[in-house]
């Protein structure tokens, strides 16, 4: 295979165990298997996802099968990847709702083309193995080896709990790369224990081993350098696939501008020219950061909700932030259907918490305290109440991009 088109396919991604491997793979001149695992324990995706499905599609594009394992069996034991503490069990009700929005969203990045995309539930094989095999795959590897991953390495310097379930984790996920007969898996960086196991049971299984490409975990937008914290749902740092264009551009304009580079390279689907062309302007000083800035939340609109969103998206952000009006559409809130009476009588803090611009009376009165609230475009100074019926037509703004209008 040529080098251009190697060249293209590890666009982005941060490591490959083994590029002679893959290039002799993929001289084969067969469609590769290239599995992806992904364990539905939460219900939204986020671009921090779509780094390693990107990477995915380019093998679809260049005629491999994308192998998705939705890994509903693993997320109920819970990947310790990154962990420092044992992560919460989940039930499969929960997983079985999130992996439903998983495979929904998905489809926003990867070509759905059944004959490029399979889809494999990890519950097909894990949910009908009996004691007897779990032993078998427990004696594949042995504690030490398993204390040689840096996360419980650590946990165990520290005194941290591990559970015998989360030494079966990577083992687990391997035997997966066994049951799909997979020819590469991608995974983020801190995957590379797990991805490196799968190597290894293959072998035992005289399969040949997967080879292994890592992506860079994208940082998530309160993050203040490239070593921040990942992009999580759960520190609420994320931009989601499927979130309105609106919100995707404003949250990614408020990236600090240390990590732009990071999100130009990941996050905006360019090729490797317009990439290296706008990193250049960057680090010269010849492009200003927020024209850059405007570019990339452009660029993520255009991907997840098709070309011209980003343009709409960004003359909204205009619309609010420069004229300072209210945006054009913005959510309504009915009070009658919110099980208050017309004639009851409500406090601006229960009514930011019930509408959900706060999480709780408690941050209500902070936002309030600190100038964060307006009611019909003044700063809300005090915690007044009004009989359910006169606060309608009240246009409520907590911040720069949560508006809700009262009906």
């Amino acid at each position: 295979m040529g080098s251009t088109q190697l060249s293209q396919l590890l666009q982005g991604t941060a490591g490959v165990i083994a590029e002679d491997e893959l290039d002799a793979r993929l001289a084969l001149g067969r469609p590769l298997r290239v599995k992806l695992g992904l364990d539905p324990t939460a219900s939204d995706l986020h671009l921090g996802h779509a780094v390693v499905l990107r990477t995915l599609r380019r093998f679809q594009d260049a005629g491999h099968v994308a192998v998705l394992i939705v890994g509903d069996f693993t997320a109920m034991v819970g990947d310790p990847s990154g962990r420092s503490v044992t992560r919460p069990r989940l039930s499969k009700a929960q997983v079985d709702e999130a992996a439903t929005t998983y495979l929904e969203q998905v489809t926003k990045v990867l070509d759905p083309d059944p004959a490029r995309l399979e889809v494999r539930r990890n519950s097909e094989w894990l949910a009908t193995m009996g004691i007897e095999d779990v032993l078998q795959l427990a004696a594949r590897t042995t504690v030490a080896r398993m204390l040689e991953r840096n996360d419980f390495a650590k946990r165990y310097a520290d005194g941290q709990p591990i559970s015998v379930s989360e030494f079966l984790y990577p083992l687990l996920q391997g035997w997966d790369s066994v049951q799909v007969r997979s020819d590469v898996e991608l995974g983020g960086t801190d995957q590379l224990f797990n991805l490196l196991v799968g190597r290894q049971l293959q072998t035992q299984e005289q399969l040949e081993p997967q080879i292994v490409i890592t992506t860079p975990l994208l940082v998530g937008l309160s993050g203040p350098d490239v070593d921040g914290p990942k992009m999580s749902k759960s520190l609420a740092n994320f931009v989601g696939l499927s979130e309105a264009p609106g919100e995707q551009f404003g949250k990614v304009m408020s990236i600090p501008d240390t990590l732009l580079a990071m999100y130009v390279l990941h996050t905006t689907g360019w090729d490797q020219g317009r990439v290296d062309e706008v990193l250049a302007g960057l680090a010269s000083g010849s492009s200003h950061p927020n024209a850059i800035k405007r570019a990339v939340a452009a660029a993520v609109c255009d991907l997840y909700h098709g070309a011209g969103a980003g343009a709409r998206a960004e003359a909204e952000f205009d619309k609010v932030h420069k004229q300072h009006e209210a945006p054009t559409d913005m959510p309504v809130f009915d009070l009658a259907g919110s099980g208050v009476g017309a004639e009851d009588t409500l406090s601006l803090t229960k009514l930011l918490a019930i509408t959900h611009l706060a999480a709780s009376g408690r941050e209500a009165k902070r936002l309030l305290a600190e100038g964060g609230v307006r009611l019909n475009g003044a700063v809300a100074t005090i915690d007044e109440e009004r009989v359910v019926a006169q606060w309608a037509d009240t246009v409520l703004q907590v911040g720069r991009r949560r508006w809700v209008k009262l009906a």
